[in-house]
């Protein structure tokens, strides 16, 4: 949820949003999410010109969203590194993509971390050190697009742009509780794009909603005169009728995090009207480990090989043992490993034809930083079971948030045939509403109430503040509850978290709310107003008032000197 500021009674500006995300910047001091963050100063001339544009009437279906771009995308002004410094070439033209945003009314906040060459799916490789997860600094992100998916994870950016050749779009996106939509092969093009694998390369997007994400979208497709590989979509096939969607067997689901199996159970459950249909996917699963286990990844060598033959120490251990690895792989390798992919494209094509997607975990665990640090290429290997063929059958893919396990996010995806995308977000939108409420403090993650939420079907949507209208003070409860309480003057932006319930949970919380605090309209600094906890303003008489520490876990940790 993007942290911007906003005037009592008064949606923010598009300048006081640019402050407002590089205030979030500092408050999150989470320095390995960016490669190049463009200064304030720069944005906020940005944000001025673009007010002028929307002022004059033009067009801007994109107006005012902050937008990060992976550091494999070029972004004019600012070197695109690809994770790797030596590397870094100084475009004098924005990648279409980026034009793009620009062109439909977005700012661009800087250039993010990835897994260096865009190989990997643990967001650990790069130079510019690991990023940490969103939810859990003790993991990882994902990766490649790891930084990308943070930002947006974290309220700093509405969007993101990524890549995604084996799921760097779709695993930090599971991994973090966000969307990551991976568009069919082509509909964005990827000229100004280092490739990883140029065939197979998608640029994705990372959003709040689905909705926000296919908006995002329809702005990015179309053909690029300079891109051979770019396509123009046919007319696009929505649902018609009761949908089908293939689940596969449990057998084939493999090894998944515990708990996480009953998790995808209950996220197939949650398609109204849709129809299950049990289907054997072994055809995907055998291209998805053709993907790193054949000769594909010569591809990768093709990109970027000769530069890591001459740089070998400015390259990460991992990634270049995986390129240079594939230097030598023999051609007649490379067209019998294209007629296997042609025989399970076909197989892949008659299940396909059976459903109108299918319905998958997104990955299958959430390791550590240091479980990926003691076995890198096996944990990342196995990160991509449900991701890597994607690309290689020319499919389509959608990575939706589907609650958490355990404190940590599970995320579902839904795959279809290539030009499906908004097929499978009109899917993803059948599923039941939700209610979106503003928690201040003991139901925040980790904190003593938050099974409350959980256990009702509560699932975390983002960080996020209010607008600076607000005041917090300290309560004498068991356990230990902020108040928090608009004013006319004097506020102050407070940060909160976004969850979701079901309609029957969030009737059943609400109920069991507390006096003094109750269940109002909280307004959020992006110009949303949703349901939320307030307090009774008389129950603040002689609590201590700590709105200076801009939130309830800031206050703790002062008081705990942790």
């Amino acid at each position: 949820m993007q942290h911007s500021l906003a005037k009592r009674g008064h949606r923010m500006s598009v300048v006081e949003r640019v402050r407002a995300a590089y205030a979030r910047i500092a408050q999150v001091d989470r320095p390995e999410i960016w490669i190049d963050l463009r200064p304030e100063a720069d944005v906020l001339a940005d944000a001025a010109a673009l007010e002028a544009r929307h002022t004059a009437g033009e067009p801007l279906p994109l107006y005012g969203k902050l937008a990060a771009v992976k550091g494999n995308i070029d972004v004019a002004g600012l070197p695109t590194t690809a994770g790797c410094p030596a590397y870094a070439c100084h475009p004098a033209e924005d990648a279409p993509a980026v034009a793009r945003l620009r062109a439909a009314g977005a700012l661009i906040l800087g250039t993010t971390n990835l897994d260096q060459f865009a190989t990997g799916l643990v967001g650990t490789r790069s130079p510019y050190g690991a990023v940490r997860n969103a939810v859990d600094p003790s993991r990882i992100s994902g990766g490649s697009s790891a930084g990308s998916a943070v930002a947006v994870a974290l309220g700093i950016a509405d969007l993101a742009l990524g890549t995604d050749t084996a799921g760097s779009g779709r695993v930090p996106a599971a991994l973090n509780g966000i969307v990551g939509l991976k568009p069919t092969r082509g509909l964005i093009p990827t000229r100004g794009v280092v490739p990883a694998c140029r065939s197979i390369d998608c640029v994705s997007v990372f959003a709040r909603t689905v909705d926000e994400a296919t908006l995002a979208l329809g702005c990015l497709t179309g053909p690029d005169a300079g891109d051979p590989t770019s396509r123009t979509a046919p007319p696009a096939r929505r649902l018609s009728g009761r949908a089908r969607i293939g689940i596969p067997r449990p057998d084939q689901l493999g090894e998944l995090r515990t708990g996480w199996a009953d998790a995808f159970a209950r996220a197939a459950s949650e398609f109204p009207g849709a129809e299950p249909v049990t289907v054997d996917i072994e055809p995907f699963l055998q291209a998805a480990r053709l993907l790193y286990e054949g000769t594909f990844v010569a591809e990768r060598y093709t990109a970027v090989g000769e530069f890591l033959d001459a740089h070998p120490d400015d390259a990460d251990p991992t990634v270049f043992s995986i390129i240079s690895g594939a230097r030598d792989l023999p051609a007649h390798r490379v067209f019998a490993d294209f007629a296997t992919l042609d025989r399970l494209r076909l197989d892949a094509d008659a299940v396909l034809s059976t459903v109108d997607a299918l319905l998958l975990p997104t990955t299958t665990d959430h390791p550590s930083l240091a479980e990926v640090a003691a076995d890198p290429v096996g944990v990342n290997t196995r990160l991509g079971r449900f991701t890597n063929f994607a690309n290689l059958l020319d499919l389509c893919a959608l990575a939706i948030p589907a609650g958490e396990v355990d404190g940590l996010p599970f995320g579902v995806m839904l795959a279809g045939r290539a030009f499906d995308d908004l097929l499978l977000a009109d899917l993803a939108r059948s599923v039941p509403a939700r209610v979106r409420i503003a928690v201040v403090g003991a139901h925040l993650r980790g904190q003593p109430l938050n099974h409350e939420l959980t256990s009702r079907g509560g699932r975390f949507v983002a960080a996020a503040a209010t607008t600076p209208e607000y005041r917090l003070y300290a309560l004498d409860t068991t356990p230990p509850k902020p108040g928090l309480v608009r004013v006319a003057g004097g506020g102050a932006a407070i940060a909160v978290e976004v969850w979701e319930l079901p309609v029957r949970g969030f009737g059943e919380f609400v109920a069991n709310i507390p006096a003094p605090l109750t269940i109002g309209r909280i307004r959020l600094a992006d110009g949303e107003t949703v349901s939320g906890f307030l307090c009774e303003p008389v129950a603040v008489d002689g609590a201590a008032d700590i709105t200076g520490h801009g939130g309830w876990l800031s206050y703790r940790e002062a008081l705990t000197g942790t």
